[in-house]
């Protein structure tokens, strides 16, 4: 479906007179639209549900979502940013988290 330009006013249909709109395709709109949110919401508190699951078993939620980001990261834009990560942590003298494990830096 091709779009329209942001500020250009929906086509006039058959039958509408200049100035009005399609009710029944704006309803329709509306209603497809908050179906969505309502799925969204109950979307939103299944994941909220599995992330009180999850704390609960003594997870860290920070450090799933954490991970849930690098999972769905382009493997090529997460190497880039663990690079840049990593250089700007030897710049400032903080281990970066490569070394944050390995003792390198421990003195």
């Amino acid at each position: 479906m091709a779009r329209r330009p942001r500020n250009q006013p929906p086509e006039q249909s058959e039958g509408n007179s200049p100035g009005s709109v399609n009710g029944g395709q704006l309803k329709s709109i509306l209603e497809r639209i908050e179906h969505l949110q309502d799925e969204k919401k109950a979307l939103a508190d299944d994941i909220r549900e599995i992330f009180a699951e999850a704390r609960g078993n003594g997870f860290d939620a920070k450090i799933i979502r954490i991970v849930l980001q690098r999972r769905a990261a382009d493997r090529t834009a997460l190497a880039e940013r663990d690079a840049m990560v990593d250089l700007y942590s030897r710049a400032v003298g903080v281990p970066s988290p490569a070394e944050a494990g390995t003792g390198e830096n421990e003195e």
